[in-house]
């Protein structure tokens, strides 16, 4: 098959852990190169964010990235984004039609590179597949962090209606596109993968060494730097642990969000935990693996989560995980074995159930290639399985009902 993906506002080759790059960048990143791998074309059309990238850029075989223009500058805010779309899917018309391509079907990912689809799909008249990644609604309802405009709602319910399948990463995600927008017939659950290559088990005394840590019990988060994560309630928590030698180490963020991480650095000075909490900022993706081996539990203390793939690479990497009910944590983490999941991120829950693992004597622990086990099934060749069967039956539906496209 031939396959254009769009991802407007997140270019995969993104920095992980900014602003605008996390797991749907990953998501995008892994599933391109795994098709690829089995002979598929794919070609991810994003926003030219950065003057040193090339227009194309070739990441595996028979996968690209290619990058056209939406807006002016080169970081600017998603929203802000939206008016240039119908310019970029026009830059992405004149590009096809240029080098003369021809696509079986459209994956676009967000809804801003949805609204671009909807059109391009009208031009080419092929199947257009769409992950929301996040549901603005959802935001809305949580009321932590950005309010999420009507434009986007609306863009949404309007995706929802349109694209012929909807790929939804979590049972929880379908029932939200449900209840939100009424679309259950159009949606299939296939949830993310991981790496595995990319993530295993590290000797924990190598991984410290190798990223200058002390042998004091840690704990890791990872991820962006937004109120939505959660983070605070993990400082707070961290305030009630203050009898055990534990450090908290922040992986993420990025200059656009200084502001917030100042915040969080503040907290921790009220909390009097500040010699207790580092802030590494942005890692790169094959560093990861030290961080999490060096951990003794990785932290996910969002409000929400589509999916969470966090908890596969620190699971991956045989670390255990504590981590609120969002996403895929219930499906994940087997309790008690491989961590907790809890109720919700109140910090007093989340202070019990770190408590509560790191209590447990060594010998009675799973060891880390048991629990990397457990998740084996998410690898991205079973992923990639799925989408390339739900890719199959859009397109056989398509055709078959021309008349109705």
């Amino acid at each position: 098959m031939k396959i254009a993906m769009l991802s407007v506002h997140s270019c995969p080759l993104g920095k992980l852990g900014s602003k605008n790059t996390g797991g749907m960048s990953v998501y995008i990143r892994e599933l391109a190169r795994e098709l690829a791998s089995r002979d598929h074309t794919v070609d991810v059309y994003t926003r030219a964010h950065e003057s040193l990238h090339d227009q194309i850029v070739e990441f595996g075989h028979n996968a690209r990235i290619i990058h056209l223009k939406a807006g002016e500058g080169e970081e600017i805010e998603k929203l802000a984004i939206y008016p240039h779309l119908a310019d970029f899917a026009l830059d992405l018309e004149n590009f096809r039609k240029r080098n003369d391509l021809h696509y079986d079907l459209i994956h676009s990912h967000y809804w801003l590179s949805g609204r671009a689809g909807k059109w391009i799909q009208r031009w080419w008249n092929i199947p257009h597949v769409s992950m929301f990644h996040t549901v603005g609604a959802v935001k809305n309802a949580i009321a932590v962090g950005e309010h999420e405009p009507e434009l986007r709602l609306e863009a949404e319910k309007a995706l929802a209606k349109d694209c012929h399948r909807i790929i939804a990463s979590t049972a929880q995600e379908k029932e939200d596109l449900t209840r939100y927008y009424s679309c259950p017939e159009t949606v299939s659950i296939i949830p993310c993968g991981v790496n595995l290559d990319i993530f295993r088990p590290i000797d924990k005394a190598r991984a410290l060494r190798y990223l200058g840590l002390t042998g004091e019990e840690i704990i890791l988060f990872v991820g962006r730097i937004d109120p939505l994560k959660g983070i605070r309630n993990l400082l707070i928590a961290m305030s009630y642990l203050k009898r055990r030698r534990l450090r908290l180490v922040i992986i993420g963020g990025d200059e656009q969000s200084r502001a917030e991480v100042q915040k969080l650095k503040s907290l921790a000075r009220e909390l009097q935990i500040q010699d207790s909490v580092a802030f590494h900022g942005l890692a790169k993706q094959e560093i990861l693996p030290y961080f999490y081996s060096a951990a003794d539990l990785c932290i996910i203390p969002s409000y929400y989560e589509s999916f969470g793939m966090v908890a596969l690479e620190s699971l991956a990497c045989g670390t255990p995980v504590v981590a609120t009910r969002v996403g895929c944590i219930e499906s994940v983490i087997r309790e008690g074995e491989t961590g907790y999941a809890v109720k919700d991120n109140a910090p007093h829950r989340l202070a019990d159930k770190i408590a509560l693992f790191l209590s447990q004597p060594n010998e009675s622990r799973k060891s880390p290639e048991t629990i990397r086990a457990s998740i084996t099934r998410f690898s991205w060749s079973n992923i990639a399985d799925a989408i390339v069967g739900e890719y199959r039956a859009v397109i056989r539906d398509y055709f078959a009902s021309p008349c109705e496209n």
